[in-house]
């Protein structure tokens, strides 16, 4: 009766280790910041966001220097031109508004560049990622810094080196 008792206990023993799954984690700011082509396209969308910010500010600078021009001709106006430079205003504001929406909104301009350059770039660490878990048979990889709360990870589950290595970059080395 020892004997089964224990041969059993062995044998639940090896088909739960057979089963346990394996985790591992990356951490993708770290993985991103050594990747010089991220580095470069994070500068290339500042550069282009800062540019069409200053084309944005300028519509508004043109519209307040116009609102004060109509202030100081208000008086001297008739009630039409009053309308007809109020109006005038008032659509390029309204252009001004849509301008910027259609640059700096949820499905603007900025954001499809931001895509098109970062997608690239987030696949290529995708691959080498599965690469990595594959090669050391992981059943699951978490990112440090996406939405899942890890309040703590052994630093042996970090994977992020093997990952930048796999990239074919140094671990340790940021890009510039």
């Amino acid at each position: 009766m020892r004997k089964i008792i224990l041969v059993l206990f062995f044998t639940f023993s090896a088909f739960t280790a057979a089963f346990a799954q394996r985790f591992a984690y990356v951490d993708s700011d770290y993985i991103l910041k050594h990747m010089p082509e991220y580095v470069s396209s994070q500068k290339q969308l500042a550069a282009l966001s800062e540019s069409w910010q200053k084309d944005v500010d300028g519509r508004f600078q043109e519209i307040e220097r116009l609102y004060k021009a109509y202030q100081a001709d208000q008086v001297l106006m008739t009630p039409e031109q009053r309308k007809r430079r109020e109006a005038e205003i008032v659509d390029k504001e309204k252009a001004a508004k849509d301008y910027q929406r259609q640059i700096f909104g949820p499905d603007g301009d900025l954001s499809k560049k931001s895509n098109a350059l970062i997608k690239p770039i987030q696949d290529k660490v995708s691959k080498a990622v599965q690469a990595v878990a594959e090669s050391e048979n992981l059943d699951m990889i978490f990112d440090k810094n996406s939405e899942v709360i890890m309040l703590y990870a052994s630093p042996r589950y970090n994977k992020s080196d093997q990952v930048i290595t796999r990239l074919g970059l140094k671990p340790g080395v940021l890009a510039k």
